[in-house]
């Protein structure tokens, strides 16, 4: 623990006692057997989705902007599986923390390690390039047991207590968990041939973002893969999961994209939005849809989250 964070025990006010009083049922949920604790999950999606909204609102307004060609019922029915991968999330965060690795090895396969070994083996640091999937946090803990250590990139959340439990959970998983602007430290372990687990989809609107089309519609985006790749002299290797309707996991590792990066960091994020919309299009409920993707624009964009009131 390093000196400017707080051990999780000295998180004992009043405040904090519904998060602790949470993660005590999250920790019983995960003794269930596991299709039984996705069940659970299930369950507080579906009652989030009643309860929630505002956020209701949101998911059904991306799913709009990226699937135009969906009716209104198919589009609500798609809102609510995703709320229910989102309870499911819950779990599997419980999971990524307690788990022993013989149960997550005993319901995933996971294909494509040799390339992160061959980089390695090169020379090379690796970009684990990922995307925000409800699958994220127990991806983590599988592709630990296959690979070498590796770091992850994570965004601090308002809430310290909150921050250092995602932190926490994910040093299970991790070697080091690094500030999503610490871009010293990121290319830093590059360069020591660590690989580094990066996703760089949701919504940037600081230096270094670019507007870049997702599914059509113009995004703020972070064009900083490039910049890693060169000065971490690292290849890029495309990482997805996805949960199957049985409750297994299947989990890929593409090979490294060739030329990269290019003279034309924009270009070079396009080529990574091709194939992360070309997976959430094989599991579109497990994307992150609850994030305003669409924020944060320039002037002369549509704010494409102003008239919410009718999806609520």
């Amino acid at each position: 623990m390093t000196a400017n964070r707080r051990p999780l025990h000295t998180y004992w006010s009043p405040k904090y006692w519904p998060t602790w009083i949470g993660m005590g049922l999250l920790r019983l949920a995960c003794v269930l057997p596991h299709r039984a604790a996705l069940a659970v999950g299930r369950g507080i999606g579906r009652l989030a989705h009643r309860l929630g909204g505002s956020r209701r609102a949101v998911v059904r307004r991306n799913i709009e902007l990226c699937f135009p060609d969906l009716g209104p019922g198919e589009r609500d029915a798609l809102a609510l599986e995703h709320f229910k991968a989102l309870g499911m999330m819950l779990i599997e965060m419980g999971l990524g923390r307690w788990a022993s690795d013989r149960r997550l090895a005993a319901i995933t396969t996971l294909k494509g390690t040799e390339h992160v070994n061959r980089a390695i083996e090169n020379g090379q640091g690796v970009i684990l390039l990922a995307g925000h999937f409800t699958t994220l946090e127990i991806s983590g803990r599988i592709l630990a047991t296959r690979i070498p250590p590796f770091d992850g990139v994570y965004r601090k959340n308002r809430s310290e207590f909150v921050t250092e439990l995602q932190r926490s959970g994910r040093e299970r998983t991790v070697a080091a968990t690094i500030e999503k602007r610490d871009i010293k430290k990121v290319v830093r372990s590059l360069r020591e041939c660590r690989p580094v687990w990066y996703a760089p989809d949701q919504s940037y609107n600081r230096k270094g973002a670019e507007v870049i089309p997702f599914f059509g519609v113009p995004s703020m985006q972070t064009t900083a893969t490039s910049t890693l790749a060169r000065l971490g002299n690292a290849v890029v290797i495309p990482f997805f999961p996805r949960r199957l309707k049985d409750g297994s996991y299947e989990m890929t590792l593409l090979p490294p994209f060739e030329d990269f990066p290019s003279d034309d960091a924009a270009a070079d994020t396009l080529r990574y939005n091709a194939v992360l919309e070309a997976h959430i299009r094989r599991c579109p409920e497990q994307y992150f849809w609850i994030h305003r993707k669409f924020k944060d624009l320039p002037d002369g964009y549509p704010d494409y989250y102003s008239d919410l009131d009718a999806l609520k």
